[in-house]
């Protein structure tokens, strides 16, 4: 009995992410014929949206523009010591620091898209051989969300925004963190412009028109798929894969409005829809503990339905143990959980367990960071949940999430839900803070004293916090010897709990350098791609800035070029 399919296309692409959007415009222009795009959500973007945006690509001609030093061979050089042989092949990588170059600048020539070489921004592994102080991350440059006609549907964090109703790049962000001089000329600058911009106010829209970060990396990618005429159609999920007698995929079984849909893809189907992280039963049988949904910044969406539907079909799957680890805030009524990236790493903070004890070093990157929680964690010293301490010093001089600056949102006026064991407490003196937050009040006072004692001196002799390029891309100049460590002193003191989240996993499909899914004997599965989230990770150590979208984005246009 031969399928009904109520749609068919040349390309299918399923996901609305960097990767899923490359891979469609790379489809359309070295292909021809139909691409369609479709994403389970009611929003376009996925985790790509929500994320900081950027892409880690070694070697790029935005880099090189700029005057950059580096080489493949050095990018390499730098890989090999932070990803284990056994882990991901010589020619994985090979193909990743060929074509990530290639990509960015075939998009650069031909589409809207556009990146901003990160001059300040080191690699995460500062210390090992081949790596490099800045250059090899991009942020996208930003944009107006009304270029995109479907700007409604796009997807935005809640997290970038230091000025109000204004969302900040990352260089910005980084002018605010560290006190700059141009961060006052940057807000006035920023919310002067959107004041100004009556057209859009005129909308009764809460956010301005300027979009930054992930939100602008996939805005000019939808605003490149619309000068394409390149059709998406959202609330479609993935329910199966679709093959022929001979194991070829021709289509997929989706839902849309509750009901069958079949999509038939004469020249195949990318899947680019990002990964497990909110389907708690594979998060049981294949991720470390603690781990919880969540505490996952990932789009809540993302329940593997792509992962699900090729290992039906005999797909061979790969570091499903794996993830992109972050300590995560859980802000009451927020929909969403807070990554707890640059707060932690600032001077005049320190990170205990509830034990009043410190397990790695807070100004080291965020994947190494909850390594090292997994790592300590036991049932006897459990590093579950863990509690960043500060005092009124450091709640006046920088941006705490929500909390925002001292003088611009006092303690007086924080909202009452705030003050729960669920996210904040406070104390006048180091005792009084442990006995509200369940802490070890001995042993608190103790670490307190011996952390101040580094900070004077300049030198964490329990875990080298300040040694490091990267720990110290978020120092700041306090007038002691380290710009990662400053005493906590003056009350009243603070804790702000934090979990081992993340956002995003790093598990899935085992691609080829075609992109091809493999079966579990290692052949490719024709007419089958994969991209991103829901593919075995190409660089799981995470050993730069934006080491999930660059190869994301670098295997969607792999697949575009080769899907015929």
């Amino acid at each position: 009995m031969s399928q009904h399919f109520d749609r068919v296309v040349d390309t299918l692409v399923v996901g609305s992410g960097n990767g899923a959007l490359t891979a469609a415009i790379t489809a359309h222009d070295h292909q021809g014929g139909d691409v369609l795009i479709v994403e389970k959500a009611d929003q376009l973007g996925g985790t790509s949206a929500i994320s900081g945006g950027g892409i880690w690509i070694p070697n790029n001609h935005y880099a090189k523009a700029a005057g950059s030093q580096d080489s493949v061979a050095e990018a390499k050089k730098y890989l090999r010591t932070t990803i284990p042989a056994d882990e991901v092949s010589d020619e994985l990588i090979d193909t990743y620091l060929e074509k990530g170059p290639e990509m960015l600048k075939y998009l650069a020539d031909n589409s809207q898209v556009e990146y901003i070489s990160l001059k300040m921004y080191p690699d995460y592994y500062a210390k090992n051989e081949g790596a490099r102080e800045g250059h090899r991350s991009l942020e996208p440059k930003p944009m107006a969300r009304s270029k995109v006609k479907a700007w409604k549907k796009m997807r935005e964090s809640h997290q970038m925004m230091f000025a109000g109703p204004v969302s900040v790049t990352q260089r910005e962000a980084h002018d605010f963190v560290i006190g700059s001089w141009k961060a006052p000329f940057i807000i006035i600058r920023m919310m002067a412009t959107h004041f100004l911009d009556f057209s859009w106010r005129k909308e009764k829209q809460k956010r301005a028109r300027r979009i930054t970060c992930g939100a602008a990396g996939v805005g000019r990618l939808l605003w490149s798929v619309e000068d394409r005429n390149i059709p998406f159609e959202t609330e479609v999920a993935l329910k199966k894969l679709i093959t022929d007698d001979a194991g070829s995929v021709i289509g997929v079984e989706a839902e849309k409005a509750g009901k069958p849909y079949f999509i038939k893809a004469n020249k195949g189907v990318i899947l680019a829809c990002g990964g497990f992280e909110h389907n708690d039963v594979l998060r049981e049988e294949n991720l470390p503990k603690p781990s919880s949904s969540q505490f996952s910044a990932g789009v809540k969406t993302n329940t593997g339905d792509g992962v699900v539907a090729a290992r039906d079909i005999g797909a061979k799957l790969g570091k499903m143990n794996h993830a992109w680890w972050v300590t995560t805030w859980q802000v009451p009524k927020e929909k969403a959980p807070r990554l707890s990236v640059i707060e932690k790493s600032l001077p005049g903070s320190v990170v205990v367990n509830n034990q009043g004890v410190r397990f790695a070093n807070e100004s080291e990157n965020y994947m190494a960071f909850q390594h090292d929680l997994f790592r300590t964690h036991t049932k006897e010293t459990p590093n579950d949940p863990a509690w960043m301490i500060f005092d009124r010093t450091y709640r006046e001089e920088n941006m705490v999430g929500p909390l925002m600056k001292y003088k611009q949102r006092p303690d007086k006026v924080l909202p009452k839900r705030f003050f729960t064991p669920e996210f904040l407490v406070m104390g006048n003196t180091i005792e009084e803070l442990a006995k509200n937050a369940g802490i070890d009040e001995a042993q608190l006072k103790e670490t307190i004293e011996t952390f101040n004692g580094y900070a004077r001196t300049g030198k964490d002799e329990q875990f080298g916090r300040g040694d490091a390029a990267y720990d110290r891309y978020y120092g700041k100049d306090l007038g002691q010897p380290n710009p990662c460590l400053g005493e906590i002193k003056k009350p009243p003191f603070y804790a702000i709990r934090s979990n081992p989240g993340d956002f995003g996993t790093g598990g899935g499909m085992v691609v080829n350098t075609n992109s091809q899914v493999l079966s579990q004997s290692g052949e490719p599965i024709k007419g089958l791609y994969a991209t991103g989230n829901c593919t075995a990770a190409l660089l799981p150590t995470y050993p730069g800035p934006g080491s999930t979208l660059g190869p994301a984005m670098t295997f969607g246009y792999i697949a575009g070029k080769h899907i015929k």
